[in-house]
């Protein structure tokens, strides 16, 4: 159940089997189908989840259309971040997209192994880099690319997500409509 969580923070910090046996102590194991909303805007979000199997969805809704911020797959640690550091009602929802087999952890709890594991608080510093990271790549991506560009790129980054993601969330992650899509898609098949 650990497997991949290890295999991710071993790249990060090394945990002795002590450290080990308080970690996963602290997380519990979940399953949820697809569709499932983990974190509903509006709410505050309370849990962080280790994605073990399956994809979960950040998307945002303006004027009744929702709008993907980020797509998390397998090994990959997701929430609404902002509403669960600062405990405030959050302006996203976190959905899956597939089932999902998902290692849960309570911000009480996580608060708790930072002080009980000194490591901890390294991977949560280098997993928030990483966020802050893939931020700023969408940021710029956004303002420097064309839309042609961002789908070029996503291809080559995420290519795997276009046979598991309905295209019509992908091109909402991208910022374009899914007419605009078929057309690159389209035009690069020539």
């Amino acid at each position: 159940m650990f497997e991949g969580f290890y295999k991710y923070t071993e790249q990060i910090v090394s945990f002795t089997e002590k450290e080990k046996a308080i970690i996963e102590g602290a997380f519990t194991f979940r399953q949820v189908p697809k569709k499932f909303k983990l974190t509903e805007e509006g709410k505050i979000a309370r849990e962080l989840y280790f994605i073990n199997k399956g994809l979960v969805r950040l998307y945002y809704t303006k004027d009744g259309e929702e709008i993907t911020g980020f797509i998390f797959k397998e090994h990959l640690f997701a929430s609404s971040y902002d509403s669960l550091l600062r405990q405030t009602p959050s302006i996203q929802t976190l959905e899956t997209l597939e089932d999902c087999e998902l290692l849960v952890i309570t911000a009480k709890a996580l608060e708790e192994l930072y002080e009980a594991i000194p490591k901890m608080q390294v991977l949560g510093r280098k997993v928030a880099e990483q966020r802050f990271i893939n931020g700023q790549m969408i940021l710029s991506s956004f303002i420097l690319d064309s839309p042609e560009e961002r789908y070029k790129k996503f291809v080559a980054q995420h290519g795997d997500l276009l046979l598991r993601v309905p295209h019509h969330i992908i091109a909402s992650y991208l910022g374009i409509t899914p007419v605009s899509m078929s057309r690159i898609r389209k035009r690069m098949s020539e």
